[in-house]
């Protein structure tokens, strides 16, 4: 008699027993073709066994992204400025309700969300800077914790959805971001890069990660060893590692790390890989691969059963098998009062006060303003918004509040003809269409949505010419707008109409350059990189020969400022950037300055009323020159109610209480390298940085004053407790962000100026007192040892620091730890890995093989030198060997001692990974010394040791 009659499901089906056991009986259930099916982003339905088709991956960073309308929250580096972990909750609870809702309505909603960005905002020229919360490591985990446990559920079962952290690891360049490798010490890595992942992991509401595409150390991201000795190590949960678009592909086509395509991807899921995201919902490409692989002996089928198994323990937790169970299936909330209300309070919460002179806000009732500048009147959307349901902008916001009777409005823009070497003008034929949204319908790949061609193109008129919108946003780049609105765009058939409601798509079809040529100018569309021409059926792009054309001004944008802002009380200049053009995905910034057109309103504005106020709006920090303006704002974009949120703070309805989730710099000259990733050799973000900022981590104003008071410190069972008062002596109720940060009173190895170790935002009325206590790990005050390869908390006297910034320290003690003491390197009994050195100059560190291990290479056309400190080499050492591949010397020398050997790798015919031994004869003294390597010419070096 069979085990199961046909009326009782199979044990997979069964809600009593436990996930794992019900895993594993449906995956002896699957065949190997339906394992292999499942591996790719879109897995089929198994119908035999009823399971459904899935798919990994729906966009949610800020909101449900690409699949229509739904509630737009800000960006997630304005989450990251409000300093709230628990609105931040609220707001990932809001998205995932709203993932489950328009799940019900469109099966094409994934429940497996990417989101959120974790990578930390080392570089603020990084074209991605509006996806991640912080430069800080423990910011950043507090606030990806808190959208992550939202966007879970509190189920103890099951989850609403489930949390896919991007872009595992140091990713912050769009430059070459397929083919170009972090250089990452080990103390970096495990100190900053790692550091946000794993508390994120630990916290217990994520479900897997996503690889970036760069490399780190050599090694693409999708065959990083991390993944299975740092990640799967922080957790006894699952994890599924989806990789990102179409990089499997990369590493045989743009990296070249591979040979073929069934190599990288046996190489990606050994490595950890679990969903490969590549060729759109074509999966036969993937599955190819890797029936490839298979057949070749690169893979076997329990390679494959990891993968799934894990894949499977995702969608057990979503309640996908048990839907009587499941308490989220039921779920409606869209677009409720409830979800409108958060993302206005999530609006407000952002505003960061950067300067507030002569206390010009909040604004006076009655005051008359003049709201100016060439975002006064937009709310922006970007490349992870959902489609706007709701929008509010600055002047809208502002002519509310105040009466539409105290405001004026200028956009600044240049108004102008564009005039042909025929003397015609361009022209916008009348258009009898309807009015589209990008992106309103919903799309699985937005990067696949067409430019319209049911809207006339541009024609040439003897007489009548259309006057465009011009403005430059910085580098030339130039966006044209007709009165109607539309912005002009190029479609498919080349033709260029006035279409687009705004900027955007992957490649941006909205942008042009001005290019001087002879007595005119060229006008070159970006995105296909050819001049338009006049033909017979209308404006298009031209491969050849383009028109030149006279740039007629009827109106200067700094003309219109300043007649509204002479009239004023008060300016408002509303800058900042188009997330969708410089610096976004595929496209860092070169600059940190204000692009030129805004500066000229600006001065414009200040030249005509000195009660300027400058509100930015941007994804990213900007170097301006405040000197003149007596109040400054930053807010990221904030959604849909980004307008009303800014009106309400203007007029002190709300005290602005959002802080700098990252440093601001004075200059271009006070950054690195975009791609030096030495955050402690560079110097860089408020750890590390020692010049003065324009503005400082953790900085913002209120309209209210707080005094600290009363710091006690206690250590107790491994945990440093921390208590003290904040009181608002003020006259308004406002919120406080109250910080906690450690120093190191003496250290012997680089250590950061200041580290966040805590913080929190209270609200307070006038007069009201509270009393705030941290208690912080001791772990928290460890350091990765390079000597000793782990943590280790340092024994001796550390600050404890405590205010209203990272330079805005009110109360401070010092207490003493015990620790473990430093230790010299046992070079004698070990060696030495070239890449745990204590400082280095001019070196890379690279893959040592393709699976695992680091070696390190000096920079093409340089000498590199690394420092070991403190070598213990006991007796003493008669003979030097290093472990290396390629060609070239490496130079031993003791402290700044000379020369003692130099080992030579002979030109040869093998690989980068043909690694061979070299040794040779040394008198290195005893006792301890630090050790010094020179690197000269492409040279790999892995190892050093020493005998006696």
């Amino acid at each position: 008699m069979s085990a199961h009659t046909p009326h009782t499901p199979p044990p997979f089906r069964d809600p009593q027993l436990p996930f794992a056991k019900r895993i594993d009986d449906l995956l002896s259930r699957l065949t190997l073709d339906e394992k292999i099916d499942f591996l790719h982003q879109f897995a089929p339905a198994v119908e035999r066994l009823g399971v459904a088709a899935f798919r990994t991956g729906q966009e949610a960073l800020h909101g449900v992204a690409w699949m229509g309308p739904a509630t737009v929250f800000p960006q997630a580096v304005g989450l990251g400025a409000t300093w709230n972990t628990d609105l931040v909750r609220r707001v990932g609870e809001a998205v995932s309700k709203e993932v489950r809702a328009m799940r019900a309505r469109d099966d094409r909603v994934g429940l497996n969300v990417w989101a959120p960005t974790v990578n930390l905002l080392r570089h603020p020229l990084w074209g991605r800077n509006e996806e991640g919360y912080s430069e800080d490591p423990k910011l950043t985990s507090a606030i990806a914790t808190a959208y992550t446990h939202g966007l879970r559920g509190e189920h103890p079962t099951y989850w609403r959805t489930a949390p896919v952290l991007k872009h595992w690891l140091a990713h912050n360049n769009e430059t070459g971001r397929d083919v170009l490798s972090s250089s990452v010490r080990p103390r970096v890595l495990h100190e900053y890069d790692l550091r946000a992942f794993r508390e994120t992991v630990e916290a217990g509401a994520v479900a897997g990660v996503m690889p970036a595409y760069n490399l780190v150390n050599g090694r693409p991201n999708h065959v990083s060893p991390y993944l299975r000795e740092q990640l799967r190590t922080w957790t006894d949960e699952e994890l599924m590692v989806c990789s990102d678009a179409g990089a499997p592909s990369n590493l045989v086509d743009s990296e070249h790390y591979f040979d073929t395509h069934e190599e990288a991807t046996a190489a990606s899921l050994l490595a950890g890989v679990d969903s490969f995201t590549d060729h759109g919902t074509d999966s036969s490409k993937i599955t190819g691969r890797l029936r490839g692989a298979l057949e070749q002996g690169l893979l076997t089928e329990s390679d494959l059963d990891a993968a799934v198994r894990r894949q499977l323990s995702v969608r057990f937790r979503l309640g996908e098998f048990d839907p009587e169970h499941d308490p989220h299936a039921l779920t409606t909330d869209f677009d409720t009062p409830a979800h409108r209300a958060l993302a206005q309070e999530a609006a407000e919460q952002a505003v960061v006060l950067l300067k507030n002179s002569g206390d010009l806000l909040p604004l006076a009732p009655g005051t008359r303003l003049a709201v100016v500048g060439l975002l006064a009147d937009e709310c922006k959307g970007d490349w992870y918004s959902g489609t706007f349901l709701h929008r509010s902008t600055p002047l809208e916001g502002l002519s509310e509040r105040f009466g539409p009777e105290h405001v004026q409005f200028a956009e600044g823009v240049d108004r102008i003809l564009l005039k042909t070497s025929a003397g015609t003008f361009l022209h916008v034929p009348e258009a009898d269409a309807e009015d589209e949204v990008r992106g309103a319908e919903g799309a699985l790949d937005p990067a696949l949505l067409a430019g319209r061609t049911d809207l006339p193109p541009l024609t040439t008129d003897d007489a009548i010419g259309t006057e465009f919108s011009l403005v430059d946003w910085g580098e030339g780049v130039l966006t044209l707008r007709a009165p109607d609105g539309r912005y002009l765009s190029v479609a498919e058939d080349g033709l260029v109409r006035a279409s687009a409601d705004q900027p955007g798509g992957w490649v941006v079809q909205e942008t042009f350059r001005l290019e001087p040529h002879e007595n005119g100018h060229l006008l070159r569309h970006i995105g296909t990189g050819h001049p338009l021409s006049v033909a017979a059926d209308g404006l298009k792009v031209a491969a050849g020969n383009g028109e030149i054309f006279e740039i007629v001004v009827v109106e200067s944008g700094e003309d219109a400022v300043s007649k509204v802002a002479s009239q004023a009380d008060v300016v408002l200049v509303v800058a900042g950037n188009d997330p969708h053009i410089n610096g976004r995905e595929t496209e860092d910034r070169t600059t940190l300055a204000l692009p030129a057109h805004q500066e000229r309103l600006l001065r414009a504005a200040r030249a005509a009323n000195p009660n300027t106020v400058l509100a930015l709006v941007s994804a990213y920090p900007y170097a301006v020159d405040h000197a003149e303006v007596p109040a400054l704002l930053w807010t990221a974009h904030g959604g849909q109610a980004a307008g009303s949120a800014l009106a309400r703070v203007l007029a002190g309805d709300v005290s602005p209480a959002g802080r700098l989730p990252q440093t601001w710099y004075a200059d271009d000259s006070d950054l690195p390298d975009l791609l030096d990733y030495d955050v402690i050799g560079g110097r860089q973000t408020y750890l590390y940085f020692e010049g003065t900022p324009l503005f400082p981590f953790g900085h913002g104003l209120s309209y209210a004053s707080f005094s600290y008071e009363g710091l006690t410190t206690r250590v107790e069972d491994g945990t440093l407790h921390v208590s003290f008062t904040v009181a608002n002596t003020g006259e308004v109720t406002a919120d406080e962000v109250a910080q906690l940060y450690t120093r190191t009173v003496e250290s012997s190895v680089p250590r950061p100026r200041r580290e966040l170790a805590a913080h929190q935002r209270v609200t307070l009325a006038p007069g009201e007192v509270t009393e705030i206590a941290f208690r912080v790990p001791l772990s928290a005050f460890a350091f990765w040892d390079v000597a000793q390869g782990r943590q280790r908390v340092a024994p001796g006297l550390y600050e404890i620091l405590v205010g209203g910034s990272s330079e805005d320290i009110r109360l401070d003690q010092t207490v003493d730890l015990d620790g473990e003491p430093s230790l010299p390197r046992p070079v004698m009994v070990g060696g030495l890995d070239a890449a745990d050195f204590d400082e280095q100059s001019d070196t890379e560190i690279v893959d040592r093989t393709k699976t695992s291990g680091d070696s390190v290479t000096p920079v093409a056309g340089r000498m590199g030198e690394l420092v070991f400190r403190d070598g213990d080499f006991g007796k003493g050492a008669a003979e030097i060997t290093v472990e290396a591949s390629g060609e070239g010397t490496v130079e031993f020398s003791l402290g700044d001692g000379p020369v003692l050997a130099v080992l030579t790798l002979s030109p040869g015919s093998a690989g980068p990974y043909d690694y061979t031994t070299v040794s040779a004869p040394v008198v290195a003294a005893a006792g301890v010394h630090d050790v010094r390597l020179g690197l000269r010419g492409p040279v790999r070096l892995a190892r050093v040791a020493f005998s006696d």
